[in-house]
């Protein structure tokens, strides 16, 4: 069972919104999810990402493979909380 960390899209047609969720790298984009770690709304100022960087953690320790979109938001969430603590 290979496991993806990658988007999932729950919002509507001109108001995008993603979850970031740990799923089955053969399941369907917007399918089943392991768990749910955060969310992307790309519209909003300042930070549109929040997610839970211990979980994003947990995760790969245990072999989950993030998409290269999701690879980039990580180091991003990864720089922001750095600046802010």
């Amino acid at each position: 069972m290979a496991l993806k960390i990658r988007l999932t899209k729950v919002g509507s047609v001109h108001q995008p919104l993603y979850r970031v969720v740990v799923a089955e790298a053969r399941s369907r984009r917007d399918g089943a999810a392991v768990e749910n770690l955060g969310t992307y709304t790309p519209r909003t100022k300042g930070n549109p990402i929040k997610i839970n960087l211990e979980r994003i953690d947990y995760w790969l320790s245990k072999g989950a493979t993030p998409t290269d979109t999701m690879h980039a938001m990580i180091k991003k969430a990864r720089r922001s909380a750095a600046a802010a603590s």
